[in-house]
């Protein structure tokens, strides 16, 4: 008889094996007919302009990660709207919902930082960098 670890050993093996069978199942079987037009970067139907391995601003970036973390918390407050009233049932209707609300003040708290940090700003001001290469070529 497995113990418990060994069983989680044998879920992680089977898990590993069907991925890997399906990966190579796939490779066996699927067309492999490469031609510029497949190997060109899709740009939602319009024709590609410029290099594709170009640097782009990181603050793309950190909108989209400051998108995912609200976007991910506000998907909280669904499943709690559907059962607060389950909970108002056994008399902790206003437990839960001071739990939401504090819940909900960190996150405006956490928007208010990332908004005053400046994060959510397409346009930022340059820093004034001084000049300083009349000390170096100083003749």
């Amino acid at each position: 008889m497995l113990s418990e670890f060994g069983i989680v050993l044998l879920f992680f093996i089977v898990g590993f094996l069907f991925v890997a069978i399906g990966l190579l199942v796939a490779a066996i079987i699927r067309p492999n007919k490469p031609n510029p037009i497949k190997l060109s970067t899709y740009e939602c139907g319009e024709q590609p302009i410029g290099y594709p391995w170009i640097r782009f601003n990181v603050r793309f970036y950190v909108v989209a990660l400051v998108f995912l973390l609200f976007d991910v918390e506000i998907v909280f407050l669904l499943p709690w709207a559907v059962v607060i009233n389950y909970f108002k049932s056994f008399g902790l209707g206003l437990f839960v919902f001071i739990e939401m609300f504090i819940f909900v003040v960190i996150l405006v708290f956490g928007f208010a930082y990332v908004w005053a940090k400046g994060d959510l700003d397409w346009e930022r001001s340059q820093p004034i960098i001084p000049n300083l290469n009349y000390l170096i070529y100083k003749k």
